[in-house]
C-alpha cells in the first residue's frame, strides 16, 4: 500500500478532513488558489476553539488578575490558574509551582540565562550548545559567557543533521556547568536523544535546558521521564496565541534563583529598605500576564489533548515521509538534514534557484513555506548555503497540499529552466 493509501485509509479516529473544519483560515485564498499553509514551524494556525476562548473572556470577563476581589477579576485568576494546571498535566510536571508563563520560548531561555546563568557561572566555566540551535538557544549563552567569562562550547552535526553522541560525550568535561540543547530541530526536523543527551549531561553535574518550542506540538513531552532542568515552548507555534509560552523548571532550582524582572505580583511586601519576593510561580511573573493568551493557550492544549498526541505523532510522521519519499524522487532537488529520527519539518533547495525566489513562486500558487536561514544560521553555514526553503507540517495537512508542493516545486523548476 503506498504512503498516501495508507493515510486515505486511516482509522475515522483520525479524521483530517474534520479537522480541518475547526481551522477557519484554511479555508482561505492567497492569489486566488487555496491556501497550502506549509510554515507550521514559524507559527500554527488556530482553531476556533481558540478564537472563541480569547472572544469570551474579552466579552464577559476581562479583568486583571489576582488583584480584586470583584467577580470577574475572580473568574479571570480562577481561568488562569486551571490553564497552569492544564499545562502542568500536558508535561507532567510535579508542580503548578514549576510552571512559569512567559511570552515565549525566547522568553523562557532567556529568563534561565539571566537568572541561573548569572548566579552560578563563573570564569572558566563551559557551556555545552549543539550546531543545530535557533538563534534563541545560541545568542543568551554567548552574552552570559561573554559576561562572566565563561566558554562556549559547540557540538557540531553530521551531514544528516545528527548531533554525534561520541562528540556530545566529548564536549562534557568537569568544568561543564549548563547545556542547552534544543528537543526537536527548527530548521531541520532532528528530534535529538534527549532523555540519552540530559542523563549524560547529569553525570558530569551539569544543568540542561531545553528549547521545546518544536516538539511541544508534535510530540508527547514528559519532563520528568526526560529528567529536564528548565524546558520551554511557545504557544503560537502549539496552535495557541502569540505572546505566550511556558518555562518549566525543577521546583529546587526555580526557589533558589533570583527574579527575572521587578514589579507587581511579584513580591510578597515591598518597603524602601526591603522587598520580599512571592512564592513560585508567581516570583517569575512580574505585572500584568498575558491573561487572555494564558486563556488561549489552555483552549489550545484541550483541543490538542481532544485530538491525542499519540494519534498526531503518527499522523504527521507518515506525512512527512510521504512528503520526503515525493521530493527524493525529484531531480535537482536536494532535502537538508536527513536525520532517522526527523517531526514535521522537510528543508530543501533547488538547484539553480535561490529560496527566496522558491518562495515567491509557491506563494503564487497559494503555497505558505519559509524561506531564509531559519533563525538558524550556523545550520546553514554547516552545509554551506546561505538559507533553505522549508515546509513545515501539522496535524491538519493532507497528502493533496503535499502533492501541491511538488507541482508548485515542478514550476519552480520550469522557472528557471
Amino acid at each position: 500500500m503506498s504512503a498516501q493509501a495508507e493515510l486515505l485509509a486511516r482509522p475515522a479516529t483520525f479524521d483530517v478532513r474534520r479537522i480541518r473544519e475547526d481551522f477557519p483560515i484554511l479555508r482561505e485564498k492567497v492569489h486566488g488558489k487555496p491556501l497550502v499553509y506549509l510554515d507550521n514551524a514559524a507559527t500554527s494556525q488556530k482553531p476556533q476553539a481558540v478564537i472563541d476562548a480569547l472572544v469570551d473572556y474579552y466579552t464577559h470577563y476581562n479583568a486583571n488578575v489576582h488583584r480584586a476581589v470583584h467577580k470577574l477579576s475572580v473568574r479571570a485568576t480562577e481561568a488562569c490558574d486551571r490553564v497552569r494546571e492544564t499545562v502542568r498535566r500536558f508535561i507532567n510536571a510535579g508542580s503548578g509551582k514549576e510552571i512559569i508563563f512567559v511570552r515565549g520560548a525566547t522568553e523562557g531561555l532567556n529568563l534561565v540565562a539571566q537568572t541561573y546563568g548569572r548566579q552560578n557561572i563563573r570564569a572558566g566555566d563551559e557551556i555545552v550548545i549543539s550546531g543545530l540551535e535557533h538563534h534563541s538557544n545560541i545568542v543568551p549563552w554567548q552574552i552570559l559567557c561573554d559576561e562572566k567569562k565563561a566558554h562556549l562550547r559547540v557540538v557540531h552535526i553530521d551531514d544528516r543533521g545528527v548531533i554525534p553522541l561520541d562528540q556530545y560525550e566529548k564536549a562534557l568535561s568537569e568544568r561543564t556547568r549548563l547545556v542547552a540543547l534544543s528537543h526537536v530541530s527548527n530548521a531541520l526536523g532532528t528530534v535529538n536523544p534527549l532523555a540519552k543527551m540530559i542523563e549524560m549531561a547529569h553525570r558530569r553535574g551539569a544543568v540542561v535546558v531545553v528549547d521545546g518550542a518544536q516538539a511541544a506540538p508534535h510530540m508527547r513531552v514528559d519532563v520528568r521521564a526526560l529528567d529536564a532542568d528548565f524546558y520551554a515552548f511557545s504557544g503560537h507555534k502549539l496552535f495557541g496565541p502569540t505572546g505566550i509560552g511556558v518555562l518549566y523548571g525543577k521546583e529546587a532550582l526555580l526557589e533558589a534563583m533570583p527574579p527575572y524582572q521587578g514589579g507587581g505580583d511579584m513580591i510578597r511586601s515591598v518597603t524602601f529598605e526591603k522587598t520580599e519576593y512571592n512564592d513560585l510561580p508567581y516570583k517569575f511573573e512580574a505585572g500584568t500576564p498575558d491573561i487572555a493568551g494564558i486563556i488561549g493557550l489552555g483552549a489550545a492544549i484541550d483541543y490538542v489533548n481532544g485530538i491525542g498526541l499519540d494519534s498526531i505523532t503518527a499522523y504527521e510522521s507518515e506525512l512527512l515521509e510521504y512528503a520526503t519519499r515525493a521530493m527524493s524522487r525529484m531531480d535537482g532537488v536536494q532535502i537538508i538534514g536527513t536525520a532517522p529520527e526527523k517531526a514535521s519539518v522537510i528543508s530543501f533547495v533547488i538547484d539553480g534557484a535561490h529560496p527566496h525566489d522558491v518562495g515567491t513562486i509557491l506563494d503564487r500558487e497559494g503555497i505558505a513555506v519559509r524561506t531564509g536561514h531559519h533563525c538558524a544560521q550556523p545550520v546553514m553555514d554547516r552545509f554551506s548555503i546561505p538559507a533553505t526553503t522549508r515546509a513545515s507540517l501539522a496535524f491538519y495537512n493532507t497528502t493533496e497540499e503535499i502533492d501541491s508542493l511538488m507541482a508548485g516545486i515542478r514550476k519552480v523548476q520550469e522557472f528557471f529552466a
